[in-house]
């Protein structure tokens, strides 16, 4: 995922030590009392007539009335938690179910769509988030259920992996696949994000490869400084990278073209979120003392931009932005960085997409994976509208070429995670 103006212009458990995840808090004394959070910048969205549009063309519109009756019913903080869980996977699993074609499509919104579950979500988060219990609840306790709502309902807690190096390279290959929500809603509120549709179509499919089957589990992150700050991706990824053959995270970056980037930079550049916030900084990971300003992709590159995959072409992608070593200026290097530079955008830019295959690709090296597991990143082009539909004002929610956008670059995902599969890793001599 790139900022828009790259994007259209040319789009305590962390790592290793961990940053911890939120504890289960227990039950505040009756009478407690809490401030009720207001709905987020994110959540505000949900009022305009698009993302109403698409929750009831999908049958996602009663997802979050549900929910909240559910919430109403529970009169102690874990029942509340079991509310949570149970109706979180159940979105992402009717999500799932409804890409790939299981059960009834509920509405004219064609089944490859990845915004259902976005609205859907977010209407349950504000739900969640305003939600005035009976019993005490206070602030740690609801930052808790919201955190179990946004895990469940991304796939984070859905990963089928084996644990442990033990289970890689016995029989069917495992391949672990991430993707992103849909961004720079303010820019255009109908916009689908082509790597939340790949996950959806690919979690739980199995695809043939020269190298024979393989299996894929995804989930999906959001698109917001804050989160990654926490730790998501470490904590969601950490406990399965051991027991996969592959991982590539995934999101959308040019038009036209897929990316495998070569290299990830430290760096955030600022560009703004979906909660419209700012983050311009070194990216914030545990023991920051051994932090590298670079990490590097072990997908096998030459493989996955040699083999015809679709109608869109695939590209090894080298340049970066960095301040040389003694320097102060940022210069853009094509072909990798320098020895001793200062990262300020690695080959996917120095937005989120770039920081989760940083993320990513760290944790990799710090388990001790970078000689044996192959991982990186992938940009697929930008999802564009048909010509007679650009207009965010006034064009549909969906047209024909559209559908046909998404579908083509979500069956290339697929195609190219079958090369990756069956290639050998690079040489990294």
């Amino acid at each position: 995922m790139r900022p828009i103006r790259v994007r259209i212009g040319v789009l305590a458990l962390a790592l290793a030590a961990g940053l911890a995840a939120p504890g289960t808090a227990a039950a505040a004394p009756p009478g407690a009392t809490a401030t009720v959070p207001a709905p987020t910048a994110e959540e505000l969205r949900l009022d305009g007539d698009v993302p109403r549009e698409i929750l009831r063309d999908s049958g996602f519109a009663g997802a979050a009335p549900a929910f909240a009756r559910g919430l109403g019913r529970a009169d102690s903080y874990r029942e509340a938690r079991r509310v949570v869980v149970r109706e979180g996977s159940a979105l992402w699993r009717r999500a799932v179910d409804r890409a790939q074609g299981r059960g009834p499509a509920h509405g004219a919104l064609s089944r490859d769509d990845d915004r259902p579950l976005y609205w859907a979500r977010l209407a349950m988060t504000r739900e969640l988030r305003t939600w005035e219990p009976r019993f005490g609840l206070d602030q740690p306790q609801r930052a808790a259920l919201l955190d179990e709502l946004e895990r469940t309902s991304r796939g984070q807690t859905d990963i089928r992996v084996p644990r442990g190096d033990g289970a890689r390279g016995k029989g069917l290959k495992r391949v672990l696949l991430t993707g992103f929500d849909p961004f720079t809603l303010d820019r255009d509120i109908r916009i689908s994000n082509p790597s939340g549709a790949a996950a959806l179509a690919l979690d739980g499919a199995v695809i043939d490869t020269a190298n024979g089957p393989a299996r894929v589990e995804t989930a999906v992150f959001p698109v917001r400084w804050r989160d990654f700050a926490e730790g998501a991706v470490e904590r969601a990824l950490r406990p399965y990278l051991p027991g996969v053959d592959l991982f590539t995270t995934v999101s959308q970056g040019r038009v036209g073209k897929f990316d495998v980037e070569r290299t990830n930079g430290a760096w955030r550049g600022g560009f703004p979120d979906n909660e419209n916030v700012s983050r311009t900084e070194t990216v914030p990971v545990a023991d920051p003392a051994s932090q590298p300003q670079w990490t590097t992709t072990t997908l096998p590159y030459a493989a996955m931009t040699a083999a015809g995959t679709g109608r869109f072409p695939v590209y090894d992608n080298t340049s970066v932005t960095e301040i040389p070593a003694g320097s102060t200026q940022a210069v853009v290097r094509p072909n990798g960085p320098t020895p001793g530079s200062t990262a300020r955008e690695g080959g996917g830019g120095n937005y989120l997409s770039n920081e989760i295959a940083y993320r990513a690709t760290l944790l990799r090296d710090r388990l001790g994976l970078h000689g044996t597991l192959p991982g990186g990143h992938v940009h697929t082009p930008v999802l564009q509208f048909g010509a007679g539909n650009t207009d965010p004002a006034t064009g549909a929610v969906t047209d024909p070429e559209f559908v046909r956008n998404r579908l083509d670059i979500v069956a290339q995902v697929r195609a190219i995670v079958a090369v990756a599969v069956s290639a050998p890793a690079p040489d990294r001599s």
